[in-house]
């Protein structure tokens, strides 16, 4: 199954999460197919940025993205 979920880059106690596009089967950091925005708990607010046009395409195509990018996908009115 593809999952749309957050993989960790940044050093220690400086998180910053990329939204990926990857195989359920491969590791958190590992091998994904297509990087589709960027997340930043940081800042206050929070940042992110994701290619709506990238999204819709693979939630068209049955990509199930995980509870934590469901929520930024409905924070930029991506899905309901």
């Amino acid at each position: 199954m593809v999952k749309m979920r957050l993989t960790r880059i940044g050093s220690k106690r400086n998180a910053i999460y990329r939204v990926v596009v990857a195989d359920s089967r491969s590791p958190r950091d590992g091998r994904f197919i297509e990087e589709i925005g960027t997340y930043n708990p940081n800042t206050d607010p929070s940042e992110f940025k994701i290619d709506e046009e990238k999204a819709k395409q693979w939630l068209a195509n049955g990509a199930q993205p995980t509870e934590m990018v469901s929520k930024l996908l409905k924070l930029a009115k991506i899905t309901q």
